[in-house]
């Protein structure tokens, strides 16, 4: 199955692609290797997904915090590969920054939101490494910031 098949069999539409807000490119491409810059949490209605972990929001609500941001990368992936999600070749590695108060250390299962549905939607082509990093705040004091590197065939 498709990746583009496997969104309309879950669902899911993928958000539009944001553009930088400082200075920096969204997306860079380096031989086959599409770099995509920190996604952070913003909803469905476009409203920005803010709080801490371990104080203003629970495990779950950090987890599907983070399966916005990847969604979001998806959605720059999509852009950067002339909207065709089967031009990824693979998913190489993510790093995902949570927001939380310092004795939480459930870091990895937030990121998780983004790991699972990457490899959902892409299958095998999905796998990556990973690195889940607590971080005392966010821009705009969102909950996540994940980025991530993948692997692309745009011939």
């Amino acid at each position: 199955m498709s990746a583009s098949e496997k969104l309309k069999d879950l669902g899911i539409v993928l958000p539009e692609p944001k553009g930088p807000v400082g200075s920096y490119v969204a997306i860079k491409i380096v031989g086959n290797f599409l770099f995509i810059s920190g996604q952070i949490s913003i909803d469905e209605n476009s409203n920005l997904i803010k709080g801490k972990l371990g104080e203003d929001l629970s495990l779950d609500q950090g987890y599907k915090a983070a399966k916005r941001c990847g969604l979001s990368l998806l959605a720059h992936a999509k852009k950067a590969c002339n909207e065709d999600l089967d031009k990824i070749t693979s998913c190489i590695k993510l790093t995902g920054y949570v927001n939380s108060v310092n004795d939480f250390v459930e870091q990895p299962k937030v990121i998780n939101g983004a790991s699972d549905i990457i490899s959902e939607i892409l299958g095998k082509k999905g796998h990556h490494t990973r690195a889940a990093v607590s971080v005392n705040s966010l821009p705009l004091g969102v909950a996540v910031e994940i980025d991530g590197i993948f692997e692309i065939n745009l011939n």
